[in-house]
C-alpha cells in the first residue's frame, strides 16, 4: 500500500510544474486489488468508480431539468438528453485517461499546471459548483424524505449530514462498499422507473421523433433554458474532479502495460455506467412527458407537485410511492458521490492534509449552509426553479472544468504515452466549443430580457 501512495518528482520534461505531492484519496489510492487471470475476472475488478460517476448524471437536480423539460415541451428534448449523455461518455473517458496516466486527479493537474492565481480562481470556481451540486441533491433528498414520511424540510436537509458517517463507516471496511451501496440504490430507481413508466404507457413514435434535433432549442430562450440545464444536470464539473480521482483506487501496477490497461477498463465501466444513466434520464423526461405534458399540465416542474400527482393521472399510488422512493434513493447516492468530490477538489487544489471525517465533514457544511438559507426563505414553494437554477449554473461552470481537461489530456508533454488520440482530443474540443457556445447564448438571452 505504501509503494502505491508515495509519489515521485517529476522530471524536469513532465510538463508539470513542480511535484505532485500526496496521491488523491491516499486512503483508498490503490487498495481495490486487481485480481484474475481471464480479461473478464480483471474486468470486474475495475468496475465501480464509473457508477459513482453515473450517479451525478441521475441527481434530484437533474429531476427538476427533465420534468420541467418533459411537462413543458413533452419528447422535444430527447435529442438534448442523448447529446449530454455523449458528452459526458467522451469527457469521463479523459478522466480515467488523466487519473490513470497522469497519476493526478483533476484538481491536482490543475494546481501542478496553473500559476497559483490561476489555480486559486479554478478552485474557487470548482467549489461554487460543488455548492450548486450539493444544494440540489441535498435538497432532493430531504424532499424525497417529506414526500415519505412526511419529515419537515429543514430537519431532512440537516438528517443528509449523516451521510459523511456513513461514507467513513463504508470505507472502513473497504472502498468497494461504497460501490456496492450506490451500485444498490441505482437498481432500486431503476425498478422504481420501470413501474412508473409501464402506468405511464408512453407514446414511443413521438419518443424517437423526438430524438431528432430541432432549431426551435436555439429560437425559444425558455427551451434554451430547460435544455442547458439538462446539460448542467448531466455534464457535472464534480464528476470530472471525482472521476479522475477514484480510478486511482485501483491496485493496478504503475507500469505503461498495466496504466493501459487500467485505461481501457476503467473507460468501458465508466460507459456501461452512463448507458444506464442515460436510460434513467432518459426515463424522467419521457415520464414527465407522458403523465403531464400529454394530460395538459404542462408547468409540473416541482418535485413534491409531481409525486402528488403521479398517482391519480396514472391511477394507483404505487407510481407516486414509487417515485418518492427513487428520488430519496438518488438524493442519497448523490450527496454521497458529491462530499467525496468535496474532498478531491479540496486536497487537490490546496493540499490540505486533514483527518477524513474533518474533510468530510466540512465539504457537507458548505453544502448544507446555503441549503438550510435556502429552505428557510422559500420553503417548498419554488424549490424546483432554485434547483433548475442550480444545474444552469453547473452548466455556467463547466468550461472552466472541460477546457483543462481537454487541454491537459491532449498535451503529450503532461501526458507523455497516454495521450489522448487525436480525434478524441478534437471531438471533446467541439464538445468543450459547444458547450460554451450555448453558455454565451443563455447570457445573451438573459442580457436581453428573452
Amino acid at each position: 500500500m505504501t509503494e502505491l501512495t508515495e509519489r515521485l518528482p517529476d522530471s524536469p520534461f513532465s510538463g508539470w510544474r513542480g511535484r505532485p505531492g500526496e496521491a488523491s484519496l491516499a486512503e483508498v489510492n490503490g487498495s481495490v486489488g486487481v485480481r484474475g487471470r481471464t480479461p473478464l475476472r480483471r474486468f470486474l475488478a475495475f468496475v465501480g468508480p464509473g457508477y459513482l460517476v453515473a450517479v451525478g448524471y441521475m441527481d434530484p437536480g437533474n429531476w427538476a431539468t427533465s420534468l420541467a423539460g418533459g411537462s413543458q415541451f413533452g419528447y422535444a428534448l430527447m435529442a438534448v438528453v442523448v447529446l449530454s449523455s455523449l458528452m459526458a461518455m467522451l469527457l469521463q473517458a479523459l478522466c480515467a485517461r488523466l487519473g490513470v496516466g497522469a497519476g493526478r486527479d483533476l484538481a491536482q493537474a490543475c494546481r501542478d499546471a496553473f500559476p497559483k492565481p490561476v489555480a486559486f480562481a479554478l478552485w474557487i470556481l470548482a467549489e461554487a459548483a460543488i455548492c450548486a451540486t450539493d444544494l440540489a441533491e441535498v435538497i432532493g433528498t430531504a424532499i424525497g424524505l417529506n414526500l415519505l414520511f412526511g419529515i419537515p424540510l429543514e430537519i431532512g436537509v440537516v438528517l443528509t449530514a449523516l451521510d459523511v458517517f456513513l461514507v467513513l463507516l463504508l470505507q472502513r471496511v473497504g472502498f468497494r462498499w461504497i460501490e456496492a451501496f450506490v451500485i444498490g440504490l441505482l437498481f432500486v430507481i431503476a425498478a422504481c422507473f420501470a413501474v412508473q413508466l409501464a402506468m405511464a404507457d408512453p407514446d414511443f413514435g413521438a419518443i424517437i421523433r423526438g430524438l431528432a434535433p430541432t432549431t426551435e432549442l436555439v429560437k425559444n430562450p425558455a427551451m434554451l433554458y430547460i435544455a442547458l440545464g439538462i446539460v448542467g444536470a448531466t455534464v457535472m464539473p464534480h464528476n470530472l474532479y471525482l472521476h479522475s480521482s477514484v480510478v486511482q483506487t485501483r491496485g493496478y501496477e504503475r507500469t505503461d502495460a498495466g496504466k493501459r490497461e487500467a485505461i481501457r477498463y476503467a473507460t468501458t465501466d465508466s460507459t456501461i455506467a452512463l448507458v444506464f444513466a442515460f436510460v434513467i434520464n432518459a426515463s424522467i423526461l419521457i415520464l414527465a412527458a407522458a403523465a403531464f405534458h400529454a394530460n395538459g399540465r404542462t408547468e409540473v416542474a416541482e418535485l413534491g407537485e409531481a409525486h402528488t400527482l403521479l398517482g391519480p393521472l396514472l391511477g394507483g399510488a404505487v407510481a407516486a410511492t414509487a417515485f418518492g422512493v427513487a428520488l430519496l434513493c438518488c438524493g442519497l447516492n448523490s450527496t454521497i458521490t458529491a462530499t467525496l468530490a468535496g474532498q478531491v477538489v479540496m486536497e487537490g487544489f490546496l493540499r490540505i492534509r486533514l483527518a477524513p471525517w474533518l474533510r468530510r465533514l466540512i465539504t457537507r457544511a458548505i453544502a448544507i449552509t446555503p441549503a438550510i438559507v435556502v429552505v428557510l426563505l422559500y420553503g417548498e414553494s419554488g424549490t424546483s426553479q432554485l434547483l433548475v437554477m442550480s444545474q444552469v449554473v453547473l452548466s455556467l461552470q463547466l468550461p472552466f472544468a472541460v477546457i483543462p481537461l481537454v487541454w491537459f489530456t491532449a498535451s503529450r508533454s503532461k501526458m507523455g504515452a497516454f495521450v489522448a488520440p487525436r480525434w478524441m482530443s478534437v471531438a471533446a474540443g467541439v464538445t468543450a466549443a459547444i458547450i460554451v457556445a450555448l453558455n454565451m447564448k443563455l447570457l445573451y438571452d438573459f442580457a436581453n430580457g428573452l
